[in-house]
């Protein structure tokens, strides 16, 4: 695998939360030495429990296209290609954004599936079944504690679980999950790319581990660098759950080479 030369990291949020979830990240990898960005999604910026109490209007309008092309935007200011880490939704958004050539390398942790990864675990489908239902239209998703403890927090205690909802959770547009659905969703599996490396969490139910392994082994070119991980124990708030150190170290090693 060849050095990564960037200095500069762009951490991407998934849904259900906004770029809050990444301070303690951007603090660790500060510290090594990297420019860190945490930008938002539209429509997600500002403190999670106003966002609750004051849910933007627009937030129904924000879909899948709009979250990469608000990250293009942000990516094409910076001097130097970025090192993109995404976590859920985010890991798609870094796999199209590594597709059309925007990052020197991919981490995607817990990552949801492009089009054409199909999702068979139960696990899956009833984390989100709630958030695609289809009688529900274009109405903001609110999540409740007990969703977001199956789904997040099942290896916290459900009082834990309960605190990380209250600082982290935001409402989210159904309009983003629906995209993952679409063609744009798709990821050319067969070309030349910059290293990846795919991250699961071994109890994750929304984004279970074996859902990683299959979206990993989809990349067909052997002369890419395509690296998996999975982490035992860890479920899909994996990126700020206990020791999630482990996790943000093995990334920082493996940037390093």
């Amino acid at each position: 695998m060849k050095t990564l030369k960037s200095k500069t990291i762009v951490l991407v949020h998934g849904l259900f939360v906004n770029n809050k979830s990444w301070t303690a990240w951007k603090t660790f990898f500060e510290a090594k030495g990297y420019t860190v960005y945490t930008p938002a999604n539209p429509s997600h910026e500002g403190d999670p429990t106003t966002l609750r109490t004051n849910i933007d209007p627009d937030l129904t309008k924000v879909n899948f296209v709009d979250v990469v092309n608000n990250l293009i935007k942000f990516i094409d200011t910076l001097p130097e290609k970025p090192i993109l880490i995404g976590h859920s939704l985010g890991g798609l958004t870094v796999q199209k954004l590594m597709d059309l050539g925007k990052g020197e390398a991919g981490v995607m942790i817990d990552g949801a599936p492009p089009m054409g990864v199909i999702p068979y675990e139960w696990s899956f489908w009833k984390s989100n079944f709630t958030v695609v239902n289809p009688f529900k239209g274009n109405s903001v998703f609110m999540p409740t504690k007990s969703w977001f403890h199956y789904t997040f927090g099942n290896t916290l205690p459900r009082a834990e679980s309960d605190k990380v909802f209250d600082e982290f959770v935001v409402p989210e547009s159904r309009a983003i999950a629906w995209g993952t659905l679409k063609s744009y969703a798709k990821i050319d599996f067969k070309k030349a790319h910059q290293p990846l490396l795919f991250i699961a969490g071994e109890k994750d139910h929304i984004m279970p581990a074996t859902l990683n392994k299959r979206n990993f082994k989809a990349y067909k070119n052997t002369e890419s660098v395509t690296d998996f991980k999975m982490f035992n124990g860890r479920g899909h708030f994996i990126a700020g759950e206990k020791n999630w150190e482990e996790v943000a170290t093995y990334i920082y090693n493996w940037i390093k080479n």
